[in-house]
């Protein structure tokens, strides 16, 4: 969420940020609920203050009676500020972060490739994709999975349970090398602070599964549970970063996004992941920004995939993301480059509306700076490994890295 004073302050720049982001907003709307609140709010102080000078010494039957007029006419007005906050709130929360000057202007495919590693790898046989290679070494059932459960969940078998599970091992000790606090995290999260996050719990644009009768959804991603760990808190930013990493379970509709990119398990409705959850001063941001970056080409890097380094497009942006890098490696089922990883700064856009801040060394407050990013992903992952590392015979060298987590096993298959 955007400070309403810059918002006044910046109308120009926040209009133009708005058409880069594709985002609809109703600024004059925004501007006169603005002014009508601080008005209400104004009033009632006022009230407030002539009723406390009253109260100060025994007051007339006169006094009495106007000091219950008083009374009645901030009621009045609360209740009015109390209705223009349920169109002002909302209103303002829909104002999507700023964007990074250097971030490219456009859409999905508008995206600046950064940098790329390996590349595209030469097979002398006829190359297949994950879901076929996975489905004739019985590592994966979508057929039972859509009996007991619904269509794009899935049984994981066999050694790709053992993979997945050597996956996030190897995430972990490079996350815990770089000084993060490893975390499972709850797979559900009140609806409060999944809003505060940026996610909308609510409405045809959610992704998100919410529990009937309840004020509680599953989360997407532990981006969701750590964002809100701090929610409500001035946190000690005096000896550093604070640094976390997430294992949870995700859970995301996907409505419309079938189609080839989403062949097999490369998007489904479960899976699990290993976030990187940063909060920092607002200065820190931008260099840790290229921290998790880092991070995440060290951790593909060490699995040999083959990648590209992509800054996305502004209409791309998710509403919390300042600046967002992917990593998309490349895969068979698209003959191309897929994304397994990304990692956003999201400034001081989550804090404000979770309301975390930290304390500077002059004792005053101010809200931090989040980002995230993906470490490791059990459906992505398996994907580009599976389609980079196949064998003619149909098995699938395990990559050098993962090896001492799997007992030192270094196929799949044959």
């Amino acid at each position: 969420m955007l400070d309403i004073k810059y918002i006044r302050e910046h109308a120009e720049l926040i209009k133009q940020n708005n058409i880069n982001r594709g985002v609809e907003v109703d600024l004059e709307r925004l501007f006169a609920l603005d002014s009508d609140r601080r008005a209400h709010i104004s009033q009632i102080e006022e009230l407030r203050a002539k009723r406390n000078l009253s109260s100060r010494s025994k007051p007339s039957d006169v006094e009495i009676a106007e000091m219950k007029k008083t009374g009645d006419l901030i009621s009045q007005l609360e209740k009015e500020l109390d209705s223009i906050g349920n169109d002002y709130v909302p209103l303002l929360k829909s104002v999507p972060n700023l964007t990074h000057p250097d971030a490219p202007i456009g859409g999905e495919n508008d995206f600046k490739v950064i940098d790329t590693a390996g590349g595209e790898p030469k097979f002398k046989f006829p190359a297949k994709d994950h879901e076929e290679l996975m489905l004739s070494l019985d590592l994966i059932d979508f057929e039972r999975a859509a009996k007991t459960t619904a269509a794009k969940f899935f049984f994981a078998k066999n050694d790709l349970v053992v993979l997945n599970n050597a996956l996030i091992r190897y995430g972990i000790d490079i996350l815990r090398k770089h000084g993060f606090t490893v975390m499972e995290t709850p797979d559900i999260v009140n609806n409060q602070i999944l809003e505060g996050v940026g996610f909308s719990p609510r409405g045809p644009e959610s992704n998100t599964y919410m529990l009937a009768d309840t004020d509680l959804s599953l989360i997407a991603t532990a981006e969701i549970t750590l964002g809100g760990y701090h929610a409500d808190e001035i946190i000690d930013l005096s000896k550093g970063p604070l640094k976390y990493a997430g294992i949870s379970h995700c859970f995301r509709k996907e409505a419309g996004a079938y189609g080839k990119a989403s062949k097999g398990i490369y998007r489904v409705h479960q899976f699990t992941k290993l976030e990187m959850f940063v909060y920092c001063k607002p200065d820190e941001s931008e260099n840790i920004h290229k921290q998790l970056l880092d991070i995440e080409r060290e951790i593909v890097d060490g699995l040999q995939i083959p990648y590209r380094v992509i800054d996305t497009a502004s209409r791309d942006l998710g509403a919390p993301a300042y600046r967002k890098y992917d990593i998309e490696a490349w895969m068979v089922m698209n003959n191309g480059y897929g994304e397994i990883t990304s990692t956003s700064n999201c400034t001081d856009y989550q804090a404000r509306r979770l309301n975390i801040r930290y304390r500077k060394e002059n004792g005053e407050t101010e809200y931090t700076h989040t980002l995230n990013g993906t470490a490791v992903v059990t459906s992505r992952f398996p994907v580009a490994i599976f389609e980079n590392f196949q064998k003619e015979d149909g098995s699938i060298e395990i990559p050098k890295a993962l090896r001492p987590y799997m007992d030192g096993q270094k196929k799949i298959g044959k």
